[in-house]
């Protein structure tokens, strides 16, 4: 027997070197985890002596089959159709999905995250806020429940990180576009609400350069998640500015191209490929409704479908009680190819 005191469960998972979800998880029920893990628990709880309160744990902790997703903005219409094949996924999967939306504020993400406490839920789907959580309350909140992050990476929480290859975006749009017209400027807010915005900004550079050319990005005051009215207003601002030193404009999502092709609109510029137009504009995601702009927008697909896909898989495989280390998992955008460029 080993004289290191244990006093509680989770300086027994880090004792035995198993993750605190599967610890929780053979405390409820041990045959829930593969023989190998049970044993080697086992094991730790003799050399250490270790005899947790199973009568509260029980009424504490006692599991349900409800599995959160919470997203940042559910009005945005990429995490609104995310957020449905999450929901499709684990109804398949036997369990009942609870939706929550952040609506962009990182005091309402740390009550999301009280309220799922209280839910007992089986595990979470979460695409944090990003630079605005709180990671210590996210830290926390990984640690009690089994949690794997998507779309919006917090290095090293979670169980793993489902994500989109975002900097891989950038240089299949920059080679696109450069192959086929004018190297692109880079249009995007000075303070994004999503992080991913930064990747691609930084993929943008690194293909540029690649290509010989000289990045160019204007940036323009910004904040929050009203992507269309900032791209109207200040890509009008920027327009009129002559701010875009070429005719080809590459946003840092779709829906801020979706303002910004207003823009061009309201100040009679012609967009598209052919001869008689003035300027090219592209994006990224493939945003529901951006083969719907006038005209259908030019940008780069989220494999919305494997990355739904992977992040339940994931949560799955660690609520049956497979072990693996923390993984990130990116997935690769697609070219679409529509009149705007």
């Amino acid at each position: 027997m080993s004289e290191t005191r244990i006093r509680n469960m989770e300086e027994f998972a880090a004792a035995s070197g198993v993750s605190r979800p599967t610890v929780s998880k053979y405390f409820n029920d041990p045959d829930s985890v593969r023989p190998k893990t049970r044993a080697r628990i086992e094991d730790a709880l003799e050399r250490y002596d270790y005899r947790p309160n199973i009568f509260a744990m029980n009424q504490n902790r006692k599991l349900t089959k409800n599995v959160g997703i919470v997203v940042p903005y559910l009005a945005d219409p990429f995490f609104a159709e995310i957020a449905r094949t999450l929901e499709q996924a684990c109804i398949a999967a036997g369990y009942t999905p609870v939706l929550y939306s952040a609506h962009g504020e990182p005091d309402l993400e740390n009550d999301i995250l009280d309220s799922l406490r209280s839910l007992k839920p089986a595990g979470v789907l979460l695409a944090p806020l990003g630079r605005l959580s709180d990671r210590a309350a996210i830290e926390k909140f990984c640690g009690d429940v089994p949690t794997v992050l998507f779309d919006s990476s917090i290095r090293d929480l979670g169980l793993a990180f489902v994500g989109s290859d975002n900097p891989q975006f950038s240089r299949l749009m920059v080679d696109y576009l450069c192959r086929s017209g004018e190297p692109p400027c880079f249009f995007e807010m000075k303070t994004p609400a999503n992080p991913n915005a930064n990747r691609r900004r930084q993929g943008y550079i690194a293909a540029m350069e690649a290509l010989g050319h000289a990045p160019h990005i204007v940036q323009v005051p910004g904040e929050g998640w009203a992507f269309e009215e900032i791209g109207l207003r200040e890509g009008l601002a920027a327009l009129d500015a002559g701010r875009f030193d070429t005719d080809t404009v590459l946003c840092s999502n779709d829906r801020l191209a979706i303002g910004f092709l207003t823009a061009c609109y309201e100040r009679g510029l012609k967009v598209g490929r052919g001869s008689d137009c003035h300027i090219r504009v592209a994006g990224h995601d493939d945003h529901p409704f951006s083969r719907y702009t006038c005209p259908p927008l030019t940008t780069v697909a989220q494999d919305y479908d494997s990355i739904s896909r992977h992040a339940v898989e994931t949560l799955f495989r660690a609520l049956e009680g497979q072990e693996t280390p923390h993984e990130v998992t990116l997935f690769e955008g697609k070219l679409v190819m529509r009149d705007s460029a």
